[in-house]
């Protein structure tokens, strides 16, 4: 429902902007998952509330999805983007103030800026569609995605130089955000995509929010969206503290975390070629397969073996998933609802995953005796979900389909 474009130079330069942003921006994701909650647990008096920094910063995002949306409708993504790096900068300044002071919530409002930034990182794939053709709108995802090998790479990396870099842990972890924000906004300088012409008073609204949800394609994309993001960062957020906690160093830890990233954005490299020829619809159900082939995996034991094994089949299922629930949303709404829909979707989306966060921790260290059987209740609450979702895209493929359906 978007208009023609035939000629993707533009796009091309865009996706290479957006790759090299979502490589060093990215960056900081890794980072903060990996050492979030470890910081959450030597600040916080109770340790069910380890992952609340994860939580919290999951939070921030899904509310700025919708004001960091409309910044970007009427003022362009690079000013959107700009907000985002300078909240991500200011996360880490407060984070960093509130390891410094050992104050468990000046470190969540540092958390809660973060999210901003998360929300304005999450608009990149989005980004890559606004010049692509029809033709090349998966792959322009998916290669954006696939910055976040480097990012994958970079972040973890960091981590290990900067964790115990001063007295108080941590704390070099978040300063090195606030340069990894600094250096690569500038970034966005090269970036060209229109900013959306303002509609005449009689121009063409749009369907409302209602009605987009009504749009049977982009409910069941926004559900498996969800889904895919939510079960990724349930089981994300606790790896570090099973990890940890089943006897292994937090170095170990953040070699984990390092394959999953890598799986997360390796396969983005021929994901939107697979969608191109398979459909997304195979490819979603596919994506949804491989997140319950992960949970059977943690369920096996608690073996480094097993933690490696299982966040990749988590790392390679998020990104079937969400990069084809993106591409299918992103074909089903027109330009002049691209603020309104992509906002609706995220606040959606990351609504989703701040209750995964938010209960991550409560099942890994308050659901048993042991890191086992918390580990143990992550992986076996990925059930209900995963059936949300496969019904949701089971009844697409079955629904008869309307002709007047773009």
């Amino acid at each position: 429902m978007t208009t023609a474009i035939t000629d993707n130079s533009r796009a091309k330069r865009n996706v290479a902007v957006l790759v090299a942003a979502q490589a060093i921006l990215g960056a900081q994701m890794p980072m903060i998952f990996t050492v979030g909650g470890l910081a959450g647990q030597s600040l916080a008096s109770n340790p069910c509330l380890a992952t609340l920094p994860i939580s919290l910063i999951v939070l921030g995002s899904m509310l700025a999805a919708t004001p960091v949306s409309a910044i970007m409708q009427r003022w362009g993504r690079r000013v959107g983007f700009f907000v985002g790096a300078t909240a991500g900068a200011a996360g880490g300044i407060v984070g960093a103030y509130g390891l410094y002071h050992g104050s468990f919530p000046i470190f969540l409002l540092g958390s809660l800026l973060t999210g901003i930034y998360m929300s304005a990182h999450g608009f990149y794939r989005f980004a890559a569609a606004d010049t692509a053709s029809d033709a090349f709108r998966p792959k322009a995802i998916s290669y954006v995605m696939a910055g976040g090998l480097a990012a994958a790479i970079i972040g973890p990396q960091i981590v290990k130089l900067t964790s115990q870099a001063y007295v108080v842990p941590f704390l070099g972890t978040y300063l090195a955000v606030i340069a990894v924000n600094v250096v690569g906004s500038g970034l966005f300088f090269f970036l060209n995509i229109p900013t959306p012409d303002r509609p005449s008073a009689n121009a063409p609204r749009g369907r409302s929010r209602l009605e987009l949800l009504k749009t049977p394609r982009i409910a069941v994309a926004i559900i498996c969206a969800m889904v895919s993001y939510a079960l990724m960062n349930l089981v994300m957020t606790s790896t570090p503290l099973a990890v940890v906690g089943c006897g292994y160093t937090a170095s170990d830890a953040a070699d984990v975390v390092t394959g999953h990233v890598l799986a997360m954005y390796v396969p983005s490299f021929f994901t939107g070629h697979l969608i191109a020829r398979f459909g997304v619809e195979r490819i979603m159900a596919l994506g949804l397969a491989i997140l319950g082939g992960a949970g059977l995996v943690a369920l096996q034991g608690v073996e480094l073996g097993n933690f490696f094994v299982a966040l990749v089949l988590l790392g390679v299922g998020w990104n079937f998933g969400f990069i084809g629930a993106t591409s299918m949303l992103a074909a089903e709404h027109d330009v002049h609802e691209r603020g309104r829909m992509q906002g609706l979707n995220d606040l959606l989306v990351f609504g989703g995953v701040t209750l995964a966060s938010l209960a991550s921790g409560g099942l890994m260290n308050c659901s048993g005796g042991s890191p086992v059987e918390g580990w143990t209740a992550v992986n076996l609450a990925m059930v209900p979900l995963l059936t949300l979702a496969g019904g949701a895209l089971l009844w697409l493929v079955l629904r008869p389909r309307d002709p007047e359906t773009v």
